[in-house]
């Protein structure tokens, strides 16, 4: 199937696109401003167990990042990581976090190179695709600023009675009514290579955190159950990004950890296109 022939309305505003990644297929939803040329285009990036609907959630209008950002006058492209969507059949075990950022920028050199960017790419990661934002931020200073979700450098403690739904979305009347029902093209299967990476994160975050030269900002859901948010957590944080010229920490209160899916989504989104907005006006000051 050729590109032209993937492109496809989801929604209003909203399109499946095919991006070539130096063979390897990634599918992706991309959504623009109605009237005029992006501000800047956010690139952004789901976690473990998950696809690109994730940013595009069907349950309530507030919960798309997609709807969200375009109206503020940002592009969106959500891409489907390698092992997830239109590359699972020739990825079926993924591809390592090295690998992912190697298939990433290829994709993203195709898609610039055909879309009008605006003021550039910004990187939005959720969890596992918080591990590849940060790396690619690290890599690729081109970007204009990261921001991360649900995404620490220390494991929080497992409790004995802890259920992985639990830790995943925390209270359940976070999320609107119809949230599980509609998620279906949301959930994905984790390929088993990505999942390698996991333990080992905590070690590799600092050595990541140092090679950032651009703002970040990393947020943490109130009821995030899989990384440490204590204070004494979240204080050691700042002095990891080293070279950044800015770091924030950010809570997002009534939220669990797959923020961009519950109430607390058009919050949270708000707070991450305030930061990008800094960082226009960083570049514009300088």
């Amino acid at each position: 199937m050729s590109r032209a022939d993937a492109i496809r309305v989801v929604a209003p505003g909203v399109h499946r696109i095919l991006l070539d990644a130096n063979g390897i297929q990634l599918s992706a939803l991309f959504s623009t401003p109605a009237l005029n040329l992006p501000r800047a285009t956010i690139v952004a990036l789901h976690g473990a167990g998950m696809s690109s609907a994730y940013f595009h959630g069907l349950a309530h209008p507030d919960v798309s990042l997609l709807t969200t950002a375009t109206r503020m006058g940002y592009a969106v492209l959500a891409l489907d990581r390698p092992g997830y969507g239109a590359s699972a059949d020739l990825l079926p075990d993924g591809q390592s976090l090295a690998e992912q950022v190697e298939t990433v920028r290829a994709a993203l050199a195709d898609f610039t190179a055909r879309n009008d960017i605006g003021a550039g790419l910004f990187l939005l990661g959720h969890s596992f695709g918080g591990k590849l934002a940060l790396t690619l931020a690290g890599d690729s200073p081109e970007f204009g600023g990261v921001e991360v979700s649900g995404c620490g450098h220390r494991f929080a403690p497992l409790a004995p009675d802890a259920k992985v739904w639990k830790r995943n979305w925390g209270d359940l009347q976070l999320y609107p009514p119809g949230t599980f029902t509609q998620i279906g093209s949301a959930v994905d299967t984790p390929p088993p290579r990505e999942l390698a990476d996991t333990l080992t994160w905590p070690d590799t975050f600092a050595e990541v955190a140092a090679r950032i030269r651009i703002p970040v900002q990393l947020s943490f859901a109130a009821q995030e159950r899989w990384w440490r948010t204590d204070a004494a957590a979240l204080d050691e944080l700042p002095a990891l990004f080293e070279s950044a010229p800015r770091i924030s920490v950010a809570r997002v209160p009534h939220a669990g950890h797959n923020i961009s899916l519950g109430w607390a989504a058009r919050a949270y989104h708000a707070g991450a296109l305030a930061f990008f907005e800094t960082c226009l006006l960083d570049r514009a000051a300088a």
